[in-house]
């Protein structure tokens, strides 16, 4: 009988601190925005189907450097002369907002030979988001890259990487390859890291492939770009070549039993 009176009693001020103490703080806003929801289905289920792309598994030493949230007047920029510098080719998901403040530098990356994709023109959580808000940012964002560089995308990367069965089925309709990136290979530069972390991530996980998560803008932080100057030479030392996701995507052997439903 005691013992049942004190673990009644443990649990009621256990109650009471879940109910009433507060919680650690994080950094909520930036967190959500970038948070994987469960899915309506697994991972393989969409891999299998070619709904979404993570990776492209191949024997050859390629890899696909992805920047996401630009342009930016100066970062972009200096990662265009990185890559120039190095023979390199990536793919940059878009703005549509910073596109039409930054047209030229857009225009820039599709003349050097790199792939642009469509992440949404305001960028705004997916996380819940409605059917007509997830078109009309899809539409805008694709207006901004037809209207910056004459022709359309048909990739789609959704920010924070939220998917579910209404916006990969709105995503066919739209005839756009929703990509988004190794597990494995996300920088999490947004958070500001260090430029040494960043590095590391890339570095100590390159697998033939893979599609790296970075950031081409990110609110007062030159860390990608300082990153940048030591991965590209090191996996280029490693004899790994820098494909834009297009080029990714060519290298993908159709397994058997593949449903493709999203070309």
């Amino acid at each position: 009988m005691k013992f049942n009176r004190l673990l009644s009693a443990s649990i009621t001020v256990s109650l009471f601190c879940a109910s009433f103490c507060p919680t650690p703080y994080t950094d909520t806003i930036q967190a959500a925005s970038y948070a994987s929801p469960a899915p309506t289905k697994s991972r393989a289920y969409y891999e299998e189907r070619g709904d979404i792309v993570w990776e492209v598994p191949t024997p050859r030493k390629v890899i696909a450097l992805t920047f996401d949230d630009g342009p930016d007047e100066s970062k972009t920029p200096a990662i265009l002369d990185l890559l120039k510098q190095y023979d390199a080719k990536a793919t940059f998901f878009v703005v549509g907002s910073r596109v039409e403040k930054l047209p030229h530098i857009v225009k820039r990356e599709r003349e050097e030979g790199h792939d642009v994709g469509n992440h949404t023109f305001h960028h705004p959580s997916f996380h819940r988001i409605s059917r007509n808000k997830a078109l009309s940012e899809m539409d805008q964002g694709q207006a901004s890259i037809v209207q910056a560089t004459g022709t359309e995308t048909h990739f789609f990367r959704p920010p924070g990487g939220s998917y579910n069965d209404t916006l990969v089925k709105l995503s066919k309709e739209k005839e756009l390859k929703i990509i988004l990136w190794s597990w494995h290979q996300d920088t999490l530069d947004w958070r500001k890291p260090g430029v040494h972390r960043i590095v590391n991530k890339v570095l100590r996980n390159a697998r033939n492939g893979d599609i790296v998560l970075m950031h081409d803008y990110v609110y007062k932080s030159t860390q990608t770009v300082e990153a940048l100057k030591i991965i590209l030479p090191e996996l280029k030392k490693r004899g790994f070549a820098f494909v834009t996701v297009s080029e990714l995507l060519a290298n993908r052997k159709t397994p058997e039993g593949l449903i493709e439903v999203n070309k």
